[in-house]
């Protein structure tokens, strides 16, 4: 079944149920995943390995600049970032992926006819243009809210092998994902600006790591 939806030009989403075989694999390992999912784009990237990458709407330049090249070192490798297309760490995150010509998955906390925030439209298309993908637990009509965004954050951890937190508060959206990714049994990662403020989360120095990791559980997996 697919919606058409309006934003200016015309997009197509596709939805996807549970007992599709599209549906991601990781998501449905999560005690609390979606029943259905909106998808604009590249829907074979929602069963590739990935990796989610978060932190602060109003990130530090530094902040923003690792974000990037993490995602943009990950990328490279042939590994999807995921993230949620805010503002801050989220926009570099995506940027870095498609810099590097690889994939990126941007979670939506709204339907399709009101992607938030505006200042992002741009990046919504160029995110599908390169081959990407735009998901969404909430029908086209769905407008953004706090509580959304929220709930949103445990499909971003829950498609990812694992979690990078570069730059966050305490209590924050960022915080709350890492805490969906710890009780999701995911990795959890955090850079030194933000290692302090995120829980259980594991110090990483460079992408390197990152890729190790997934080395060693493709290994168990093979095993």
């Amino acid at each position: 079944m697919v919606y058409l939806v309006y934003l200016k030009e015309m997009i197509i989403i596709e939805i996807i149920t549970c007992d599709d075989k599209k549906y991601p694999k990781l998501l449905k390992q999560i005690s609390d995943m979606p029943k259905t999912l909106y998808v604009e784009g590249n829907v074979k990237l929602l069963n590739t390995i990935s990796i989610s990458i978060i932190g602060s709407r109003k990130c530090s330049q530094n902040g923003a600049i690792q974000a990037k090249k993490y995602a943009y070192d990950l990328a490279s490798k042939g590994i999807t970032i995921i993230s949620g297309m805010a503002l801050g760490i989220d926009t570099a995150s995506h940027i870095g992926a498609l810099e590097a010509g690889g994939k990126t998955i941007a979670v939506l906390g709204s339907g399709f006819k009101h992607i938030f925030p505006k200042e992002n439209v741009w990046l919504f298309r160029r995110i599908i243009e390169n081959n990407g993908a735009i998901i969404s637990e909430y029908p086209p009509n769905t407008y953004a809210c706090s509580k959304r965004f929220l709930e949103r954050n445990r499909i971003i951890s829950g498609m990812s092998a694992g979690t990078l937190v570069v730059e966050a508060e305490y209590r924050s959206g960022s915080g709350a994902t890492a805490r969906f990714a710890k009780k999701q049994k995911r990795a959890v990662w955090g850079t030194l600006n933000s290692i302090n403020n995120i829980e259980d989360a594991k110090l990483i120095q460079n992408s390197e790591d990152i890729i190790e990791y997934l080395k060693e559980i493709k290994n168990k997996d093979d095993k």
